[in-house]
């Protein structure tokens, strides 16, 4: 009997067990199949762009770096942002609020050491597009360990980092910094954009060389690199990297695979995640084919070394500023004498420079719906980067920051790749007397306003809700978009991927107050659901959600 108690006890504990490993099993499989996070996806993505020396400074004592002390016009020196004060906003969260998965800077290559006077004054290259050595960072900007650091930390929030790369021209020509050697650049003709040729083989402006990039010969390197090398101790490594480069590739030692190589170096050494390609028109499209292979291979040799730091299997992406292309124009940008296809030659996205005039020309259906099958018809498989201001365009949507309501909306809603230029969240002003030309655009982040003036923050708080929205939905930048009701105005945005798949609900343009938001084939009844932008939850009944809110959007997602 003994035995027999014995043997039904064991026999009980081992199905007791039995049954407990069964249900930690099917709880973890129940958990394994619930989405842990939002994917990245880059054609959703929320981009801030900034100019990397008028962000932040993250520096607590001013320096002058390489004898940059002459009198500048107004706004045309360096003014102190640097990659320490990029850092400083990610770890105060500045980023996150407002739902940015990616960021983009001007260069922060080393600059020529002098200043020009193109017509608007002393100017030193504070922009970053004016290179003299682009194996190393210019102080101003900060160190290599600076870099190092953001990236790390910007990986570590799952924010994407995206630098600025030129390949188009060098720096201007000073006293101090040396025109390049003819084998490398030529100083004429300028471009006249008539045609092909006379916008790729040409210089953009009076005394900036243009790098021959169609050169296909060996060229030695500068003898002025040579000797900054040698006095900065590295030039028996610098060197030993470019052998490395040229055995691996069996690329000529022309000028552009100097460049690509210097370029693709901050990939493999930092884990970046991005280039924007600067003038990209006006560099023959083979060169940027090239560019994107030597990138897409240092992108994998990095996450072969650092395996643990690999984010996701997204590939390297590249973005292409060629002026005045727009969306309607599909993938082909027209010369006039010769139609060039960037997406096939080395680019995921393309900057759009329509966007801001359909956003002031288009009603919100109009501007989702067309957006919406661009990026679904021609253009699918790629995407376009939207923008209201920038850096250089002299013509943003709102000049006068009248809209700032109206320009985060329209932005952040819009299918695409939102690119939110620094300031634009705030309500930074683009008019700054006294400055000419590109300058009023390049002001110094508007800090003190965010600190302690109520509009700024009413403003802020609003891109930051529509941000972080974005963020949490791909579907809004990468979705196809669909009108459920005109009057109210709603409309659905779906995304699906795999197994992924994302909706949402939004209206605009409502009544504040009481509203009812039909909800279409989106959500079904009995669904709980929530407003992001007021943070109340709802339960979808008879295909509706009615509200009750001090707003005239909504955002719909499921709760």
């Amino acid at each position: 009997m003994r035995k027999i108690a014995v043997l039904l006890l064991m026999s009980l504990l081992l199905n007791t067990t039995f049954n407990f490993a069964q249900s930690k099993k099917s709880k973890a499989i129940k958990t394994a199949i619930k989405p842990t996070k939002t994917p990245f996806i880059w054609e959703g993505a929320n981009l801030y762009f900034l100019m990397t020396d008028r962000f932040n400074d993250g520096n607590p004592t001013k320096e002058t770096y390489l004898n940059r002390n002459k009198a500048t016009a107004k706004l045309r020196g360096f003014e102190g942002g640097n990659l320490k004060g990029i850092i400083q906003k990610l770890d105060e969260g500045y980023f996150d609020k407002l739902g940015v998965n990616a960021i983009w800077f001007t260069p922060i290559v080393e600059q020529i050491h002098d200043g020009v006077d193109e017509g608007t004054g002393l100017t030193y290259g504070f922009h970053g597009y004016w290179a003299r050595d682009w194996s190393a960072l210019d102080p101003n900007f900060g160190t290599k360990k600076d870099l190092a650091e953001l990236v790390t930390k910007a990986h570590a929030k799952g924010i994407r980092i995206m630098l600025d790369g030129v390949i188009n021209h060098t720096g201007p020509v000073t006293d101090i910094d040396t025109v390049w050697p003819n084998d490398w650049v030529r100083t004429g003709p300028q471009c006249d954009y008539k045609t092909y040729e006379n916008t790729t083989a040409c210089t953009l402006v009076k005394n900036l060389p243009d790098v021959l990039t169609e050169n296909n010969t060996n060229v030695n390197l500068p003898p002025f690199l040579i000797e900054k090398w040698k006095k900065e101790g590295r030039y028996e490594k610098e060197v030993a990297s470019l052998d490395a480069f040229f055995k691996r590739t069996g690329y000529p030692r022309a000028p552009k695979y100097y460049i690509i190589k210097w370029l693709t170096d901050y990939i493999s050494e930092f884990g970046i995640d991005g280039y924007r390609g600067d003038t990209v028109k006006h560099v023959d499209e083979d060169v940027w084919a090239d560019f994107k292979t030597q990138c897409d291979y240092a992108f994998a040799m990095w996450k072969k070394k650092n395996p643990t730091k690999v984010l996701d299997n997204n590939a390297f992406y590249t973005i292409a500023e060629v002026y005045n292309y727009g969306i309607s124009a599909g993938q082909n940008f027209d010369f006039g004498d010769k139609k060039v296809n960037y997406y096939q030659h080395g680019f995921n996205n393309m900057i759009n420079f329509e966007f801001k005039w359909n956003a002031a020309q288009l009603s919100y259906e109009g501007l989702f719906t067309k957006y919406s099958d661009e990026l679904n018809g021609a253009l699918k498989g790629y995407s376009v980067l939207n923008y209201i201001s920038s850096h250089d365009d002299s013509k943003p949507f709102d000049a006068a920051r009248t809209k700032n309501y109206e320009a985060g909306t329209k932005l952040l809603l819009t299918p695409g790749v939102s690119q939110i230029y620094y300031g634009d969240e705030t309500g930074r002003s683009l008019v700054v007397e006294g400055a000419e030309g590109d300058a009023t655009l390049r002001s110094f982040m508007n800090w003190n306003d965010v600190k302690s003036n109520p509009e700024t923050q009413k403003i802020l708080l609003h891109w930051q809700k529509l941000g972080m929205f974005r963020k949490h939905h791909p579907a809004i930048g990468a979705g196809i978009h669909h009108q459920i009701s005109e009057k109210p105005y709603v409309f659905s945005r779906s995304y699906t991927k795999g197994k992924y798949a994302d909706n949402v609900v939004i209206g605009l343009e409502l009544t504040k107050g009481k509203k009812e938001i039909p909800m279409g084939t989106i959500f079904k009844n009995g669904t709980k659901v929530k407003d992001a932008y007021s943070g109340k939850a709802y339960t979808v009944a008879d295909g509706k959600v009615i509200l009750d809110t001090d707003f005239d959007i909504v955002l719909i997602e499921k709760f």
